[in-house]
């Protein structure tokens, strides 16, 4: 029994901490939900944002919403000495959510961008960092294409460096000032190529969505951050079904040992049934005794492999001593969430589900004859 509830409690906790924390990475680098030009269809190089039906003010006044900020990204080529590599430019402005960014930066600090002239300062994942050989304060020339223009040239510095733990973000993205793009894709002072819309809980982004979708006007669209990435949506939705199968496993096996118990009980107390039936006491209500007190002898179980199992997790989710493989996970560290619903819910199922499993087999105690069982030794 205590080997059932610690497993399924790190099951559950880990498995909806992981998804937590995935969701959460994917929606606080690049927005909950994405307002896109229909124009840009998939390209990483974004249109300017169509203003025909967007209301960016009532976007703001959504009681879900945290905050919107605008962006405009255009792909380039980083290169030095040492190496090169293929990024794609994100431009925010005075609106960029620096604070919900902080969590990603290893080192450095974010461009201060007030919205005039042009800032030269970059934060660069770690990835880029290393393959190019750059820290903070370095330098880096970044080369723009456009078609039948010159390349264009900028010189960045680097003032942060940052880590999401998904590998299709720190390999691509760069984060900058929205100026620079403006000026590569020829847009005016004011436009902006999309919006990042952050939500107060992620977890309502599919009931905040259809909201935000009314004020985006018909030529723009909106995308969740999950959906912007299907391979790590595949790989959220994978959580659900292992969870699934191990709670069942573990659900069986305590059944099935649950159930030897009581069988176990009833013939050391052969005996005592047929007592108990010729002093008057009906099958029914031997039976109820029976399986209370076998659900009783399960009550140690419990409260042991909950002290056990939340005693792994707290000490998971504040030392974070187990790691993981970003490159496999999208995570470094195994992530806990500690919900008190659901760890209730687990022993509380445990005990009902038990409770019912014995109900057929305690029928048994209605086949023990009173005269054969007093003489049964």
């Amino acid at each position: 029994m205590a080997l059932g509830i610690i497993v399924s409690l790190i099951t559950v906790s880990t498995g909806l901490g992981s998804k937590k924390a995935i969701k959460e990475r994917l929606g606080d680098f690049s927005g909950h939900i994405t307002v896109r030009s229909t124009k840009s269809n998939s390209s990483y190089n974004t249109s300017v944002l169509d203003n025909q039906g967007l209301d960016i003010k009532k976007i703001k006044a959504l009681p879900d919403v945290a905050t919107v900020q605008g962006y405009a990204m255009v792909t380039g080529i980083m290169r030095n000495e040492n190496s090169f590599a293929g990024i794609i430019f994100k431009g925010v402005g005075k609106d960029f959510d620096s604070l919900r960014f902080k969590k990603f930066l290893t080192a450095g600090k974010t461009p201060f961008l007030n919205g005039e002239g042009y800032n030269n300062g970059v934060v660069i994942s770690e990835k880029i960092a290393n393959d190019l050989h750059l820290k903070v304060n370095d330098s880096i020339v970044t080369v723009f294409s456009k078609a039948d223009q010159k390349p264009i040239y900028r010189n960045f510095e680097v003032v942060g460096i940052y880590k999401t733990d998904i590998k299709m973000i720190d390999e691509q993205f760069v984060v900058g000032d929205i100026n620079h793009v403006r000026r590569i894709m020829d847009m005016k002072p004011d436009e902006i190529g999309g919006l990042d819309v952050f939500f107060k809980n992620i977890n309502n982004v599919d009931e905040d969505a259809p909201e935000v979708e009314q004020f985006i006007g018909y030529k723009n669209y909106a995308e969740k951050a999950t959906d912007k990435y299907p391979q790590i949506n595949d790989w959220i939705g994978l959580f659900d079904t292992n969870i699934g199968i191990i709670i069942s496993i573990m659900l069986l096996v305590v059944i099935i040992n649950i159930i030897m118990v009581l069988l176990i009980l009833i013939i050391e107390r052969t005996n005592s049934i047929g007592l108990l039936k010729t002093l008057g006491a009906t099958n029914g209500q031997i039976r109820a005794t029976f399986i209370n007190y076998t659900l009783i002898i399960m009550v140690p179980g419990l409260l042991c492999g909950n002290l056990i199992g939340l005693g792994l997790l707290i000490t998971q989710k504040y030392t974070g001593i187990i790691k993981l493989n970003p490159n496999n996970y999208y995570v470094s560290v195994v992530p806990v969430d500690l919900n008190p619903w659901i760890i209730i819910s687990i022993s509380i199922g445990v005990l009902i589900i038990s409770g019912m499993a014995l109900v057929i087999p305690s029928y048994l105690i209605s086949k023990i004859s009173p005269v054969k069982a007093i003489k049964y030794n």
